[in-house]
């Protein structure tokens, strides 16, 4: 039977098949470097003005002087730039808001902040390399908004005796310490008021004890005043009279 793959084992076919391969692959190159090219703008930069801030964008948003965003004509909204000043080598992420500049010759607006970040306030227009920033340089960052489901955890607390951590701090007595600030100061108010009452129920008592000692004193005043010679007179008539006169006259 003849073969019909003969010709390949030729070497002037297995030459001509080297060949592809290498002009393939030399496509592939040019056509990654074209891309990688287009990905890549060199133009001027320029920067809105502090006045502008509040103002609508395209994109619907108000405008900050503080935000780090940026206005691109083709670019689409919300797309993330990397901004490079090649000057100093200072780089700025920024997000697409507005269209714009239509100025020939710039190829970006960018915020006062994303302005200040890569170091052109002063100079007010200056060359920069814009590149589209992947979202694989982004880490951690999901190329779509997936709807996870809510999981609802639970343990058969009967069969394992165990309680789940998060249920254990539910389960601790949680102290209100405006409570136990209320309940102090009921205390304080109930000891101060059953100190209050000993001290006027202790009160009459002295004041009796007190009103009998002056009457006491008072009935003893009256008793030594009685028996006491008011004055001088007093005292003489209480003095036996032992003159001759005066015993005359009581016949003595």
């Amino acid at each position: 039977m003849k073969n019909r793959n003969w010709p390949l084992r030729t070497p002037a076919c297995r030459q001509l098949c080297l060949r592809m391969v290498l002009l393939c692959a030399l496509l592939s190159g040019g056509l990654a470097s074209m891309v990688s090219s287009q990905t890549k703008q060199k133009g001027k930069a320029s920067f809105y003005a502090k006045k502008f801030t509040g103002r609508k964008t395209a994109s619907g948003e108000r405008l900050h002087h503080d935000s780090l965003t940026c206005a691109h004509r083709t670019y689409p909204f919300g797309t993330l730039l990397r901004v490079t000043n090649p000057a100093n080598g200072k780089q700025v992420v920024v997000k697409v808001t507005d269209r714009g500049p239509f100025v020939r010759g710039r190829i970006i607006d960018l915020s006062m902040r994303a302005a200040r970040e890569l170091g052109i306030i002063a100079q007010g227009i200056a060359q920069v390399v814009v590149e589209r920033l992947s979202s694989t340089n982004i880490p951690f960052k999901p190329e779509d908004d997936y709807e996870l489901p809510e999981l609802q955890l639970e343990i058969n607390e009967i069969a394992s005796g165990l309680t789940p951590v998060w249920q254990q701090e539910d389960l601790k007595p949680k102290i209100d310490h405006n409570k136990v600030q209320r309940s102090m100061r009921r205390t304080a108010n109930r000891s101060a008021m059953e100190l209050q009452q000993q001290a006027a129920e202790s009160l009459p008592a002295a004041k009796r004890e007190a009103a009998d000692t002056a009457k006491a004193g008072k009935e003893a005043a009256n008793a030594q005043k009685k028996t006491q010679p008011k004055d001088a007179l007093d005292e003489i008539d209480m003095m036996p009279n032992s003159s001759k006169a005066y015993l005359k006259r009581q016949g003595k």
